[in-house]
């Protein structure tokens, strides 16, 4: 698969996974992540985007717009970032995109609240608002017949060869 797009919400696991691929597989496979062009404060996507939804969606058509012609020209490429998958349907299709696969990687709240607070020590992340949003992605995965890679119970190993075969399905 030319374009794997990892989503999730934070402490799911897909910075980690695409690290490791980046680390391992870097010679082969083009790592992107969405966060390294910068996350504006909030009031900053109010004020330009109007929610903080519009900014990632532009944000998320940015990225696209970026990867295309590395998608064109036959390079492997993983991106990671926590975006809607509607916003990447709509994206790929409208840039052009094909094919792709998206992966959501996901994790229990109760794993994510361990990750969050003890792991990455930020606490103040393991809150209820991203518990829903977690939620709410893998009920938007769900309904667009998205693979969910559950990553609590998975050793990181066992979820890089998973992103590992989903980059490599097509090529020789």
């Amino acid at each position: 698969m030319p374009l794997v797009i990892l989503t999730g919400a934070s402490g799911a696991g897909k910075t980690t996974i695409a690290e490791a691929i980046e680390r391992l597989h870097g010679q082969e496979i083009d790592v992107y992540y969405k966060d390294r062009i910068g996350v504006p404060p909030v009031q900053e996507m109010i004020d330009n985007f109007g929610t903080v939804e519009g900014w990632q969606r532009a944000a998320t058509f940015d990225w696209m717009t970026r990867l295309s012609p590395l998608v064109t020209q036959g390079r492997s490429v993983l991106f990671e970032g926590q975006s809607r998958f509607a916003f990447v349907v709509e994206a790929a299709e409208r840039i052009g995109i094909t094919p792709y696969a998206c992966i959501l990687i996901d994790c229990d709240d109760e794993t994510r609240t361990r990750r969050l607070s003890i792991d990455r020590g930020q606490p103040e992340l393991a809150n209820p608002d991203m518990m829903n949003w977690a939620n709410f992605l893998r009920n938007e995965a769900s309904a667009c017949g998205c693979e969910i890679l559950d990553t609590s119970n998975l050793t990181l190993e066992q979820g890089v060869e998973r992103v590992l075969r989903e980059l490599r399905r097509g090529h020789v």
